[in-house]
């Protein structure tokens, strides 16, 4: 109940590639093993979360001869020998969610080769172990994959948007190139309607924002597509604001500040529903359509019955308040409805 267990993939055959060594400098991090919680609240009361292999309980077993794709050492460059295919999939930072776009586009595409692209090799094993091919950010394929998405964070990286036309140069185009941003650019702070089509934060006004609408307008320009996210969650006990604020059990934000959910598995969904689409040059949100309150979360919480620990309240009465997101026409657009309509649901609490 909550934790989510991966439903075992197909084992593939892995496909060697061949290799050729040529010097080049070492390139700047990505991102560290950390993959942090995305989300559209004020970071101030987030959690930066760590290691994704936990929630993976039942790994796909791969071939026992898989291996690192574009391994460096001393600032050697791997050049990758590897038939792509046409629904081949890169995914750039297989997180929890890269790690779950996965296990869904398998299900669409069960012969597919699927690669996640890394910064280091920390974590490659898990990723062989879930049936995708690990490869490094300095990797030069044979070849551009028609279908890229791009899941990592811009916490750990000096320039965002040089990270996603680094990306896009590995899209040839065709199929889809995905981008999963966030929410927080929409420019509306007074718990007001907001949807796809809502103004955004001028460029200038946040260093926040602007990190996320210059790597949007790479991706748009490029003929990509961008999915912007609410803020999400995986289970009952993990990955989620909501689970911060009981462990802190008073918080200094205000109670009335609206915010908007998606689970991780229903962004997934999502994200391959839109690349399935091939709707390039668009920007489409990923929600709940159930938006809340900070209060009204911790509520949900207390009412479900399925936590121990209770939380004192939020004590701020100042601050900005949030927005109400409404993904209606992406859900037409794009024939997609959630698995987890409401936080309130998933918890098991009606309302």
């Amino acid at each position: 109940m909550g934790f989510i267990s991966c439903t075992s993939f197909p084992t593939i055959n892995s496909r060697i590639p061949s290799t050729r060594f040529t010097k080049q400098s070492t390139l700047p991090s990505l991102c560290t093993p950390k993959f942090a919680f995305r989300r559209e609240d004020k970071p101030s009361f987030l959690l930066s979360l760590s290691s994704t292999s936990s929630i993976m309980a039942s790994p796909i077993q791969a071939s026992s001869s898989s291996s690192t794709i574009g391994e460096t050492s001393d600032g050697l460059k791997v050049q990758s020998h590897v038939s792509i295919g046409a629904n081949d999939l890169l995914i750039v930072g297989p997180g929890v969610l890269g790690r779950l776009v996965a296990e869904k586009w398998r299900e669409e595409h069960p012969d597919c080769q699927i690669f996640g692209q890394t910064v280091t090799t920390n974590h490659h094993d898990e990723l062989e172990k879930l049936g995708i091919k690990p490869s490094l950010k300095e990797t030069e394929f044979d070849g551009n994959f028609s279908y890229v998405i791009f899941c990592a964070p811009p916490s750990q990286s000096p320039d965002y948007a040089a990270e996603l036309r680094m990306a896009a140069s590995k899209w040839n185009g065709e199929g889809s190139f995905l981008f999963t941003s966030s929410s927080a650019p929409y420019d509306c702070f007074d718990n007001g309607e907001c949807n796809e089509d809502s103004p955004v934060v001028p460029l200038g006004k946040s260093p926040r924002t602007d990190v996320l609408l210059r790597a949007e307008q790479v991706v748009l320009e490029s003929g990509g597509t961008v999915l912007r996210l609410a803020g999400l969650y995986i289970s009952f006990w993990t990955r989620g604001a909501h689970t911060y604020w009981l462990s802190k059990e008073t918080v200094d934000a205000r109670p009335d500040h609206i915010l908007n959910l998606i689970h991780y598995e229903d962004a997934a969904s999502l994200a391959v529903a839109i690349m399935k689409k091939k709707a390039g040059g668009r920007i489409f949100v990923g929600c709940d359509n159930h938006p809340l309150s900070r209060q009204e979360v911790m509520d949900l919480m207390d009412q479900s019955g399925k936590y121990d620990k209770k939380f004192k309240g939020f004590t701020s009465t100042s601050g900005p308040l949030g927005k109400k997101l409404n993904n209606s026409r992406t859900r037409e657009e794009i024939g997609w409805e959630p698995k987890y309509p409401s936080f309130a649901q998933f918890l098991g609490v009606s309302k």
